[in-house]
């Protein structure tokens, strides 16, 4: 594409070498390479391309254990449950409402760089995680993207085969709920054990970091329902006060997660998409969008409008100095590939 992997990597300020040597790289590291990589490129979806790239062998065990489940609600309950390793940091999860499931991903860190090109990665892989599983013919009903709106769409709809609503609160597939009590051929329950015995060993070998447990579950309800702390506790196999008291000896409470949370994703809707205030706040389950406003301007000095204009200079200064600091050619053709 007209650059090499050691010019992004030195630009992002990331060492290539280390991308070699392990596979545990960070949520944030990825991003901010992702991110670096597509302005250097000219490719608005790079994103995309990622993760229509990932297959089941990408995940490890984890693509075992879904191949092998018993049905597609199996092998979407497996991702959402193991898909929380350090490294992978969004939360996945499956709801279902009347004849309608949803898929969603939710960053743990909306404040993270490339969290865009993260959430339309997701996507793209989750599309090829259904496909690999119901047939290649698979399309969603309809596709969630928290970005604005390209120029030229046609890569989004062309991949998903469906319509894709941009600037959404989060990212998710849409389709019928039906399909989750399909069963998936050739699943072998022998492998599907070895697989699960895997994933328990290299949980168990993982030093249980409660705060990040926690902040994962309130990402994955903050712009879907009303963050209950009762609730969380409940899915942690904890008494609430329990959760409280933990918490409180190993960092913050859970009022500062969920204010951090909210701040984080706040921010990112405000970068990301077009959303008003309204509808931000609305995601958010604030009132009225001025009590959205005023814990905004608590939480950082200064309001959410002015905010997103101030990201929006800064962003376009640093678009500017990469194409002044590097001017390909005309790189459509291969980005489209």
């Amino acid at each position: 594409m007209g650059t090499s992997p050691e010019e992004v990597c030195r630009n992002a300020a990331i060492d290539l070498s280390a991308l070699y040597e392990t596979d545990d790289v960070s949520f944030a590291s990825l991003g901010h390479l992702m991110a670096a990589a597509a302005g250097r490129i000219g490719c608005g979806h790079l994103g995309l391309l990622v993760g229509q790239r990932t297959d089941l062998l990408s995940f490890g065990p984890l693509g075992t254990l879904i191949r092998h489940s018993r049905t597609i609600d199996d092998a979407l309950q497996a991702l959402g449950t193991h898909h929380v390793l350090p490294g992978r940091g969004a939360a996945i999860e499956l709801s279902t409402g009347g004849l309608v499931a949803t898929v969603t991903c939710a960053p743990c860190d909306p404040e993270a760089a490339g969290i865009a090109y993260h959430c339309e990665c997701a996507l793209g892989a989750l599309t090829g995680v259904m496909r690999s599983l119901c047939g290649v013919a698979w399309c969603p009903d309809e596709v969630w993207l928290p970005r604005p709106a390209p120029a030229d769409p046609s890569p989004y709809t062309g991949f998903f085969r469906a319509p894709v609503r941009f600037s959404q609160e989060i990212a998710a597939l849409v389709f019928p709920a039906r399909l989750l009590g399909r069963p998936i051929p050739g699943a072998d329950p022998v492998l599907r054990a070895a697989a699960e015995q895997r994933i328990r060993s290299a949980k168990a070998a993982i030093p249980v970091d409660l705060g990040r447990e926690v902040r994962r579950r309130v990402r994955s309800r903050a712009t879907r329902s009303r963050i209950d702390r009762d609730e969380i506790a409940q899915a942690l196999t904890l008494n609430p006060r329990t959760l409280c008291r933990r918490l409180r000896a190993e960092g913050p409470p859970f009022r500062s997660i969920t204010n951090q949370t909210r701040l984080g994703i706040a921010k990112q809707l405000l970068a990301d998409t077009t959303m008003g205030l309204a509808e931000i706040s609305a995601a958010l389950e604030f009132s009225e969008p001025a009590a959205f406003t005023h814990a905004f301007r608590r939480w950082t000095g200064t309001a959410p409008g002015a905010w997103r204009q101030d990201h929006q200079r800064r962003d376009h200064q640093r678009q500017d100095h990469q194409r002044r600091d590097h001017r390909p050619h005309d790189r459509r053709a291969e980005c489209h590939r």
